[in-house]
């Protein structure tokens, strides 16, 4: 590990003008110039695009994503999982840089592993979105989107984090380029006493819109349904049968 210069600590200012805003940068875990190399990342970047639903019922969280991932102007893939198990109760989807992403993903694993072997008993959402978000915060994984779905003994949990690692628990949310037809979906539609079976049908149905005018989603849903017993992911080619 580079050990930070004076320069990464005050950001080259005079400790004399007045601005102090780097005195307690960088701080644990964060990354040198996380921003800029945001800002660097190219059109060649293999991006999901995407569009990514969770929603809250009383038994459990429905996750839902496209399978497009686009690379520029080009759809890189038909065929993209972009909900992935991380938890032996929760799931966590993506939107944003795939490279990213799949990191995030390994390195969250790992660190459940960890927690349950040191402690004997699985991590509680609260905690795994914690750690999620201080992950996003860190800038070393950049341009992602990820929405958390899990149940633990508190009950069902769906948390949205946005990639500066700002934590939000939602009875439902949506990410990706095609959130925004996929939202008028769901607050039409949801409601807090949901069955799973009509959940995956709202969100099935909230993916479905952004499929028909988001250029960056589409090729089927993913469908995950998180419950206390597990995680259980499928795929849809045909949207038909979900709806």
């Amino acid at each position: 590990m580079r050990t930070p210069t004076s320069d990464d600590i005050s950001g080259g200012l005079d400790p004399l003008n007045g601005d102090h805003s780097g005195v307690f940068a960088p701080e644990l875990g964060e990354f040198p110039n996380a921003e800029q190399r945001a800002g660097e990342s190219t059109a060649q970047e293999t991006k999901t695009g995407t569009t990514t639903v969770g929603l809250k019922t009383e038994d459990g969280v429905v996750l839902a994503t496209d399978m497009r991932a686009s690379l520029g102007y080009m759809v890189s893939s038909k065929d993209v999982q972009k909900v992935e198990e991380i938890h032996p109760t929760g799931a966590l989807t993506i939107a944003g840089s795939v490279s990213a992403a799949q990191s995030l993903i390994r390195s969250i694993r790992a660190e459940v592993r960890l927690y349950e072997s040191r402690r004997g008993e699985d991590m509680s959402m609260q905690a795994l979105s914690t750690l999620l978000g201080n992950f996003l915060r860190s800038g070393a994984f950049y341009v992602v989107q990820p929405i958390l779905g899990g149940v633990d003994e508190e009950g069902p949990h769906i948390y949205s984090i946005d990639p500066a690692g700002s934590i939000l628990e939602e009875e439902y949310t949506v990410t990706g380029s095609g959130s925004q037809y996929a939202l008028g979906v769901l607050e039409q539609e949801y409601s807090d006493d949901l069955s799973i079976e009509e959940a995956k049908r709202i969100a099935a149905h909230a993916v479905e819109s952004a499929l028909e005018r988001d250029l960056a989603s589409g090729n089927g849903i993913n469908i995950c349904v998180v419950t206390e017993d597990g995680v259980e992911i499928t795929q849809h080619k045909e949207i038909e049968d979900l709806l």
